[in-house]
């Protein structure tokens, strides 16, 4: 961290001097253009009269042409001295950080170059869809001849036009979706909103308010305490909502969270993650990278290159917090392994769990003898274990 503190130290004082330079160059300029603009009307009030320049105007317009050409000049070696304020933030940059972050993984990674290109330029445009930056998208697939189904897009698609109706405030296009499937809280909280928004439009709206209560009845078990609050609003209705103790109703906060809560729920719906993959796997990246780079520096020093052989398998386990717990992972307790789908998970007879390599190792005269009990079995007999 106290790389990022260094670098980030340099980046304030170049956001200083931004910010000083702007303000002096506004200021700067506002005092030239008050000054040409009196030389100016002068000029004027001594044509009208018809009468010739005079050598004090003359004079005056001579001072006006050097005072123009000093500030320009200021401005410029100013501007100058900002460029070489930059240039040291690239200098704490390459000081502070490896610029060889890509030797940390092996190209064995990766079935080939073209492989990785194709991956890398998937990931990021499905975060694109995903953030709805869907022009940015198109046009990544177009420069990079990256064949997108419509399938694929669509589901971001929908999402994202929901998604921005919410923001507009328009409940409709979220409240066609099947959300009950969900057994979530989605429907019942964009119900709440759109009655919440009858209510604010005063004593006029309260019959299509009470109309509308009727799709509370659906939820009635589940929300009842906010159904009874919501019903009990409508007796400050003729006083104003703003100033009753139902106030709270009216809190712009609500949309943001059922914006958040829509884009959960839907992405549930439409089998998506809520984050996208690149944005996950940047963020681990961020946790792991200083730790594979430290084990990497070592491996290099002792020479043991050897020891981090796997392409799927990072040669010690980091921990990148609950976040990123998506899945069960078992380690063979006989080799210390991470089982795979080329060497899974076996259950013996007894009840233990190795690996399918360890199970061939253990092998004897077509006999296995469990490494942790006594008992002997056929290895035929080991069942895989699914998680």
């Amino acid at each position: 961290m106290e790389q990022c503190a260094s670098v980030e130290r340099e980046v304030d004082r170049v956001l200083q001097k931004f910010l000083t330079y702007g303000q002096h160059c506004e200021q700067s300029l506002e005092e030239l253009l008050h000054y040409v603009g009196q030389l100016r009307a002068e000029l004027a009030s001594a044509a009208l009269q018809g009468a010739p320049l005079s050598a004090t105007l003359s004079l005056v317009m001579s001072q006006c042409c050097r005072k123009i050409k000093d500030t320009v000049q200021k401005l410029a070696s100013d501007h100058k001295d900002i460029h070489s304020s930059v240039s040291r933030v690239g200098k704490a940059i390459d000081r502070n950080f490896d610029s060889e972050i890509c030797g940390v993984v092996s190209d064995a990674v990766w079935d080939s170059r073209e492989k990785q290109q194709q991956v890398l330029q998937m990931a990021i445009v499905e975060h694109l869809y995903q953030q709805g930056m869907l022009s940015v998208a198109e046009e990544l697939c177009q420069e990079s001849t990256l064949n997108v189904d419509l399938d694929f897009k669509q589901p971001f698609l929908e999402l994202n036009r929901i998604l921005e109706a919410l923001h507009e405030q328009d409940l409709g296009p979220a409240l066609e979706q099947r959300l009950l499937e969900l057994n979530s809280s989605l429907e019942f909280k964009l119900h709440r909103l759109h009655f919440i928004r009858l209510l604010a439009g005063g004593p006029e709206k309260q019959l299509e308010a009470l109309s509308y209560a009727r799709h509370f009845q659906p939820f009635a078990r589940l929300h009842q305490r906010e159904i009874q609050v919501m019903m009990g609003s409508l007796v400050y209705l003729r006083l104003g909502l703003e100033k009753s103790p139902y106030c709270h109703l009216l809190d712009n906060s609500h949309w943001a969270e059922i914006c958040e809560t829509f884009t959960r729920d839907a992405c549930s719906l439409l089998g998506l993650s809520v984050e996208s993959p690149l944005s996950v796997s940047f963020a681990s990246g961020c946790v792991a990278l200083p730790v594979l780079m430290n084990i990497k520096a070592v491996i290099e020093q002792r020479q043991c290159t050897g020891v981090w052989s796997h392409k799927d398998e990072l040669p010690i386990e980091i921990e990148l917090g609950m976040k990123c717990w998506y899945h069960s992972v078992f380690a063979c307790p006989i080799l210390r392994q991470q089982t795979s789908d080329s060497n899974p998970p076996i259950k013996l007879i007894c009840g233990h769990v190795i690996s399918r390599d360890a199970l061939n190792k253990l092998i004897n005269g077509g006999k296995l003898k469990c490494p942790y009990c006594p008992m002997e079995q056929n290895p035929a007999d080991g069942k895989r274990i699914i998680f």
